[in-house]
C-alpha cells in the first residue's frame, strides 16, 4: 500500500465495544505500523479518550468526511453500521476490513484467515476484506493443514459459544444473573427455579437464563430450524476452505463461558488419517497449540486459553466405527484471536502490501 513516505493511518470503529477494546489493547502488542489511530464509537462515548500506542486518543463519531486520510477501516461493529460505513470508507480511499457478517459471504470480498489465505486480501474487487466469525476462526485454524494432508469430506461439529460472543451485553448479564443465584443451593432442583431466581431485563440477549444453563440455541433464525449462527459457520467455512461442496453439519449452543468458545468436531477424511501425523501437522501449523493428555488431567478449557492467540487442540482420537474419521476438541479466545487479532493481522497484510498489487472493481 502506497502511503506517499508516510506510515498508514488506521481507524476502529466500534472501540468501545468487547471486541474493540481487545483490538485496541493489542495494537501495543503488534510491530510498529501504523502513524495516526482514529477511534470511532457511538455518541454517547464522545468526550471520553482511550490510550492507544501512548497516546490518549479521543473517541469520535462517524460522520461525513471522517474517513478522509485513513488507509484501513477496522469496523467491529453492528451489520447495519458496516453496511452503510464500509463503502464510505472506500469511497475516501481506505480499504475496509469488516469484522462483522455484513459482507462475508459476498463473492467479491475475500473472507481471509492470515494463517490460511494471507493472498486473499489482496482480491478486494470491493475494495473491503472480510473476516470469519469466531468459531468458524478456531475451527478453520486447526482443520486446514489437516485437509491439505488428508482431503477433508464432511464435518459434525457442536459449538458451544461463550457469552461474550454476544458482547459487552451478553457479559454483563451473564456476570448479573450468576450474582443472582450464586450461593442459593435450591436453584435449579425445581422445574422453574432458575427463571424465577434471575431478574429479566429488556436488553437481555438471551431467551432464558444462561447461568447455571445451557441454551441450545445462538443467534437468529434462519430457514428450516437451522440458526445464523450454524449456516454461518458452515458457509464460512466452506469458502476459507475452497471447498464449496463440503458437508457439514453444526449445532451451536450458548453455555455459561464468560469468553473462550469451544467445538467439538467430528471430521471425516478421504484418506485414513494417522493419529501420530495429525499430532505431527497440528504441532507446526501456524497459530494452533496440541494441548493433549487427558491421562494427567492436560486438554484446553475455554479458562485455560483465555488472553491467548491460537487454536488449542486437544482429545484427538481416530474414531472408534469410521477409520477415515478423526475426533477433536479446540478452544479458542473469541474475543482476542477469533475477532480482535484476526482483523488486525488482516490490516497489517494490507499495510504491507506493494503499491498497485490488489485487485479492484
Amino acid at each position: 500500500m502506497s502511503t506517499s513516505g508516510r506510515r498508514p493511518t488506521l481507524a476502529v470503529v466500534g472501540a468501545t465495544g468487547a471486541v474493540g477494546r481487545v483490538l485496541v489493547d493489542l495494537l501495543a502488542t503488534r510491530a510498529d505500523v501504523w502513524g495516526e489511530v482514529r477511534l470511532f464509537a457511538s455518541s454517547d462515548a464522545v468526550g471520553t479518550t482511550i490510550p492507544v500506542l501512548g497516546r490518549d486518543e479521543p473517541i469520535r463519531v462517524l460522520e461525513p468526511g471522517c474517513f478522509e486520510g485513513v488507509d484501513v477501516v477496522l469496523f467491529e461493529a453492528p451489520e447495519d453500521v458496516v453496511r452503510i460505513w464500509a463503502p464510505l470508507a472506500v469511497e475516501s480511499g481506505a480499504v475496509a476490513v469488516d469484522g462483522s457478517a455484513a459482507f462475508r459471504l459476498n463473492a467479491d470480498v475475500p473472507l481471509v484467515v492470515p494463517e490460511i489465505n494471507p493472498s486473499a486480501t489482496r482480491m478486494r474487487r470491493l475494495g473491503i476484506v472480510a473476516a470469519p466469525r469466531c468459531s468458524t476462526l478456531v475451527l478453520t485454524v486447526a482443520l486446514a493443514a489437516l485437509h491439505a494432508e488428508f482431503g477433508l469430506r464432511e464435518l459434525v461439529v457442536t459449538a458451544a459459544l461463550a457469552a461474550s460472543g454476544r458482547g459487552r451485553i451478553g457479559i454483563d448479564t451473564l456476570r448479573r444473573q450468576t450474582s443472582e443465584v450464586a450461593g442459593d443451593p435450591t436453584v435449579g432442583s425445581r422445574t422453574g427455579d432458575l427463571r424465577r431466581a434471575v431478574s429479566e431485563q429488556d436488553d437481555d440477549p438471551f431467551e432464558a437464563p444462561l447461568a447455571l444453563n445451557l441454551l441450545p440455541w445462538a443467534g437468529d433464525a434462519g430457514e428450516d430450524g437451522w440458526s445464523s449462527e450454524e449456516l454461518g459457520l458452515r458457509n464460512e467455512t466452506r469458502k476459507i476452505l475452497g471447498l464449496p461442496e463440503l458437508r457439514i453439519s453444526a449445532t451451536c449452543l450458548r453455555v455459561p463461558v464468560v469468553s473462550g468458545h469451544s467445538l467439538t468436531v467430528h471430521a471425516v477424511f478421504d484418506n485414513e488419517p494417522d493419529v501420530a501425523r495429525i499430532r505431527e501437522i497440528l504441532d507446526s501449523s501456524a497459530g494452533v497449540i496440541v494441548y493433549d493428555d487427558p491421562a494427567k488431567g492436560e486438554y484446553p478449557t475455554p479458562a485455560d486459553v483465555v488472553g491467548s492467540d491460537p487454536t488449542w487442540v486437544g482429545r484427538v482420537r481416530r474414531s472408534l466405527d469410521d477409520p477415515h474419521a478423526l475426533e477433536l476438541f479446540l478452544c479458542g479466545d473469541n474475543l482476542r484471536k477469533g475477532a480482535a487479532l484476526n482483523c488486525v493481522q488482516i490490516a497489517e497484510l494490507i499495510a504491507q502490501e506493494p503499491a498497485g498489487s490488489a485487485q479492484h472493481a
